[in-house]
């Protein structure tokens, strides 16, 4: 497997919805996984998509353990899942902090819901139906907004709470 590089705001293919997966269990899909699962963990993250490393196909990787960027995160299994499905479980939206390997040193608050169906299959072709609430919710919304050609910022109704990390911390710590 290789760690890849991320693209960053401002390249096109960010923007660029991503195309179905045609055939699952294959070589080239277990190598993309694979590539996302280390390019994701080289950098820390909690979830990649295929786009963001240049590749235009509707695939996402997320979990979540121990991770010094998200420190009170509720543990995600690891799951790769491809041609996914989102369905909201209701029309409620929770605004919280993101940020994404993609924007290294932005933050901003974006509304998401909190509840939430997703439906896909595994890159071995097993359909995958979950679902989940709160962080699990935001992170699976976020990686799959890539794959439509969304980034965070794009969602963000209010740009006074999108800026860099560092200079945000003092507004993060109030709301926490």
């Amino acid at each position: 497997m290789t760690v890849r590089t991320v693209l960053r705001m401002g390249d096109p293919r960010l923007l660029a919805p991503a195309e179905p997966v045609a055939d699952l269990d294959t070589p080239e899909l277990h190598k993309l996984v694979g590539d996302l699962w280390e390019t994701m963990a080289a950098n820390q993250g909690v979830g990649l998509a295929a786009p963001q490393i240049g590749i235009g196909l509707r695939v996402v990787v997320f979990a979540v353990s121990a991770n010094p960027r998200y420190p009170q995160a509720e543990p995600i299994p690891p799951t790769a899942l491809v041609n996914p499905n989102l369905h909201p479980l209701s029309e409620a939206r929770a605004e919280d902090w993101e940020g994404c390997l993609s924007l290294p040193g932005l933050g901003g608050v974006v509304p998401r819901y909190p509840r939430l169906r997703y439906t896909g299959f595994t890159p071995e072709g097993e359909p995958l139906d979950r679902e989940v609430t709160d962080f699990h919710a935001r992170v699976v919304q976020h990686e799959c907004d890539h794959i439509d050609g969304v980034l965070y910022p794009m969602r963000m109704p209010d740009l006074s709470r999108f800026g860099f990390t560092e200079e945000l911390a003092e507004q993060r710590s109030q709301e926490l």
